[in-house]
């Protein structure tokens, strides 16, 4: 069994809780997550099966949208509802107040990574360092959010829904903690959904339920999908018998030679000569040639 499973992964779960679940349902260990979610989240979880495992982290569309509910006048040390309160805040802010500052959280900017995450510093997860009552200092990163929607918003309650599509590495807590702190009033957030995941949305997923039960129907093979599925924005390159021998070999190919089938592009995916995808390429223009990317065979 070879392929991505999406998950739409259950609240109270951590990514490693849905492999470990999935080990048992699938009888297989050969398993990996694209993109972590934190417990309280739920949503799209692709998870990589067999041979699949070798593309979890060369996904080439890092992409990903959430839908969170945040609540404006608080402040944990999570940063999320999950956490200890810091301080309260009775500051009113309008929907206007919100719109006119989300520009300032969109396009490149820098995040501070939260305590309460797996990043790690000097070899320890700061999630670790945090429980044990340890703040350490930690380096901005560079993220990009490609686009902030304020969705809707109760001023009374001062809690309200944003939509956000980002590149890989954002924390969407962190995005709702510093616009609460902009507003100089604090924010948390409530809940969090991610609705897509590298291309994959809540539409390709299952519930572990409905894993389970097509395990015991005999067609978990029907929800499993190819693992060309990742590449499928590349364009695509298809070999003859033995420049697909070289291939799986790791022989880079003569570009001069496959110049009537590639196109003015650097990464491609791969097909062998009999028309199933087999992994990726890269060219190397400078010296003509074409390398193995990701090799899947």
């Amino acid at each position: 069994m070879n392929g991505i499973l999406c998950v739409n992964k259950p609240e109270g779960f951590t990514s490693f809780d849905v492999v470990a679940k999935l080990r048992g349902i699938l009888r297989i260990k050969r398993l990996g997550h694209g993109g972590t979610l934190d417990p309280m989240a739920t949503g799209v979880l692709p998870v990589f099966v067999g041979s699949a495992t070798k593309a979890c982290d060369i996904m080439p569309d890092n992409t990903k949208s959430y839908r969170a509910g945040f609540r404006l006048g608080v402040v944990t040390d999570t940063q999320d509802v999950t956490g200890e309160v810091l301080s309260e805040s009775d500051c009113a802010v309008s929907a206007e107040e919100i719109l006119c500052i989300l520009p300032d959280f969109t396009g490149r900017i820098m995040q501070l990574p939260p305590m309460y995450s797996a990043v790690q510093v000097n070899g320890q997860r700061l999630y670790d360092l945090a429980r044990k009552g340890v703040e350490v200092e930690r380096t901005p990163r560079e993220i990009e959010v490609s686009s902030l929607e304020l969705v809707s918003y109760d001023e009374e309650q001062r809690t309200g829904v944003m939509d956000i599509v980002c590149g890989k590495g954002t924390y969407i807590r962190t995005i709702i903690n510093d616009i609460g702190e902009k507003l100089g009033c604090g924010g948390i957030m409530t809940s969090l959904v991610r609705t897509s995941s590298g291309g994959f949305t809540l539409d390709d997923c299952y519930t572990l339920d409905e894993i389970q039960q097509a395990r015991d129907e005999e067609r978990l093979e029907q929800l499993i999908l190819p693992i060309d599925r990742v590449f499928s924005a590349l364009p695509k390159l298809r070999l003859n018998e033995a420049q697909t021998r070289m291939y799986r070999n790791g022989v880079k190919l003569d570009l001069a030679r496959l110049r009537g089938i590639l196109r003015d592009t650097d990464t491609y995916s791969v097909y062998g000569s009999d028309g199933i995808f087999i992994g990726t390429a890269v060219t190397d223009r400078e010296n003509g040639q074409l390398r193995v990317g990701k090799n899947m065979g």
